[in-house]
C-alpha cells in the first residue's frame, strides 16, 4: 500500500525478505511469531507493520500441525490408599 509508514516492513516485504508467501507471514503476525508487529486499522483495509528486528534472525516454524505435549510419565508405583 502506498503511503504505509516507513517505520517497519510490510507483510510482502517480510515474506520476499524471508522467502515466503505474504499470507504465511500474516498468519505469523496473527499468531504473536513477530514480537513486536503491529496491525494498523486503515479504511482500505487492515495490514501489519512488521520491524526488521523482528524479521532479523527469525527461525521459521517447521511446516505441519504443532507437536502434541506428552503425557507425564508416571514412575510405576501407583498411587492411592496405602
Amino acid at each position: 500500500m502506498r503511503g504505509m509508514s516507513t517505520e517497519g516492513l510490510t507483510t510482502r516485504e517480510a515474506a520476499a525478505r524471508l522467502d515466503e508467501s505474504e499470507r504465511l507471514v500474516r498468519l505469523w503476525c496473527q499468531q504473536g511469531r513477530f514480537p513486536h508487529a503491529r496491525r494498523v486499522e486503515h479504511p482500505r483495509g487492515d495490514y501489519w507493520v512488521i520491524p526488521a528486528g523482528d524479521i532479523k534472525g527469525f527461525v521459521k516454524p517447521k511446516p505441519g500441525p504443532a507437536p502434541k505435549a506428552k503425557p507425564e510419565q508416571s514412575s510405576g508405583k501407583k498411587k492411592g490408599k496405602k
